[in-house]
């Protein structure tokens, strides 16, 4: 038998998978202060939340709320997010969406500002395969439930979307899923605003991109999920509690 890539992870409860998610996106720039959401679809059709009044640096797993698909609370000691019509709206419309991230990192959220999509000039940022949807019609926040709707509308079947004049939305199956799509599309966005301040430059060949994206789009990029898990849990052990 081949070695395994690395030490593995203990048993994580689905509060736990969301727990450390917040913290690796918060890592990767997912930090706007109190904004931003992260919604898990549990096979009772509830969602798992994280808390509002909670950075995502802070939060662990027993912070994690629970919700209803009308957005009622069932479990949890905190209060939810007033914009959580956008998931409740996301998940409604696409069942394939198992985590929902949303939040206004700051590469992604320049893009966002200029509305349109950043080209892809490495292989990082083309591990995020297929369209890119851009909502330009910024109408106020998503705690307005037809402001959601419309965000949702115009999202499609694309599983990344730029809310004008806000931030970014990621849909992933899994945790691991939602990770890889939101980091490397973030690198993406911070790598693209580099070049076009030196100058530009010459993006991927879109075939290219494509046939290296297509991988990661059918498969997690193995062991990454579990490698930045870990480096979470050096940091602070307390995040599973």
């Amino acid at each position: 038998m081949s070695n395994p890539i690395a030490p593995a992870l203990p048993d994580l409860s689905p509060q736990q998978e969301l727990a450390l998610l917040a913290r690796m996106l918060y890592r990767e720039g997912y930090d706007d202060h109190l904004a931003g959401h992260i919604t898990y679809k549990q096979s009772d059709d509830t969602l798992l939340v994280n808390p509002f009044g909670l950075t995502w640096d802070e939060v662990t797993a027993s912070d994690v709320m629970r919700i209803d698909k009308e957005g009622n609370v069932l479990d949890g000691k905190w209060t939810v997010t007033p914009a959580i019509p956008l998931h409740l709206e996301l998940h409604a419309s696409r069942h394939d969406a198992g985590v929902v991230v949303h939040n206004h990192p700051e590469w992604s959220t320049i893009w966002a500002d200029v509305r349109r999509a950043p080209g892809i000039y490495d292989q990082t940022g083309a591990m995020f395969q297929g369209e890119v949807a851009v909502y330009d019609d910024y109408q106020g926040a998503v705690n307005d439930r037809q402001n959601a709707a419309e965000a949702v509308k115009a999202l499609g079947d694309a599983n990344v979307a730029l809310l004008a004049g806000h931030g970014v939305m990621v849909i992933g199956n899994t945790p691991a899923q939602a990770y890889l799509r939101a980091s490397s599309f973030e690198w993406r966005c911070k790598r693209a605003y580099q070049v076009a301040t030196v100058g530009g430059g010459t993006p991927l060949d879109p075939g290219v991109a494509d046939r290296f994206g297509v991988v990661f789009h059918k498969v997690d990029f193995p062991g990454l999920f579990q490698a930045m898990a870990r480096r979470e849990l050096r940091a602070d052990p307390s995040i599973l509690d």
